[in-house]
């Protein structure tokens, strides 16, 4: 049971982190979005990670694809997750 618990809380920790960088990237349509209280704490929290992305070829035509490729780490990363969850469990 404690395993499942632990699952479960790091799938949502995963899923929150998700809205976050999606959060984190509508704010680039808002000017002065980054700048508010809200878009200060979503780059403490989100640019490190972004970072690791940032340093890959993923900027064409003046847009930026790190944030979608992030997403899918962390979707893959769920995913590989749930794979072990199953083989631990079964």
């Amino acid at each position: 049971m404690f395993l499942y618990n632990l699952f479960r809380f790091i799938l949502e920790v995963v899923n929150i982190y998700s809205i976050a960088l999606v959060i984190y990237a509508l704010l680039s349509w808002f000017p002065g979005g980054y700048g508010s209280a809200l878009g200060r704490f979503l780059t403490r929290i989100c640019e490190p990670y972004l970072s690791i992305f940032r340093k890959l070829p993923l900027q064409f035509a003046g847009l930026d694809f790190s944030i979608i490729v992030a997403l899918f780490g962390l979707q893959l990363l769920t995913r590989i997750l749930n794979w072990l969850f199953m083989m631990i469990l079964y």
